[in-house]
């Protein structure tokens, strides 16, 4: 994380940056719709980090990158904990734009073994990177929350 600026937090180790994650939702106006408009999706993006990496070492090199780069985007930043749970999850390859035909695969799974989808949510993990990947082999993994029924 930081060795060279000699703060090395306890557990520290090399490690690979984790890919890009994003969950997506719906806004409102999208969530009372019986069909997808692209138009009314949110989302937020997020880097999962290592265990060593606490809220309070987390705030220190946010403010360390303040100082350096002044810029307000930086304000919307914040560490969060996330526990999902339950869930069930693909590997889609291919574009984004064909997401769906693998989102019927996953639903047809909790059907047969007797899962439910517990929100429009859903994650999406980046494995590929799209500025480098031909469209038609972007992965990526599809993950939504599921209940048992």
């Amino acid at each position: 994380m930081m060795p060279k600026k000699g703060l090395t937090p306890e557990g520290y180790f090399d490690y690979t940056v984790f890919p890009l994650e994003g969950h997506w939702d719906l806004d409102k106006k999208g969530r009372k719709l019986d069909y997808l408009n692209k138009d009314h999706l949110v989302y937020k993006l997020m880097i999962r980090q290592p265990d060593f990496v606490t809220e309070e070492l987390f705030q220190y090199a946010l403010e360390s990158v303040k100082q350096k780069k002044a810029t307000t985007l930086l304000d919307a930043v914040q560490f969060e904990t996330i526990t999902e749970g339950l869930c069930v999850q693909s590997m889609h390859i291919g574009s984004y734009d064909n997401e769906s035909e693998t989102f019927d695969l996953m639903e047809q799974y909790c059907s047969q073994n007797n899962l439910k989808r517990a929100e429009k949510t859903h994650k999406e993990i980046y494995i590929s990177d799209a500025r480098r990947t031909a469209t038609e082999k972007l992965k990526t993994v599809l993950r939504f929350k599921v209940t048992e029924i």
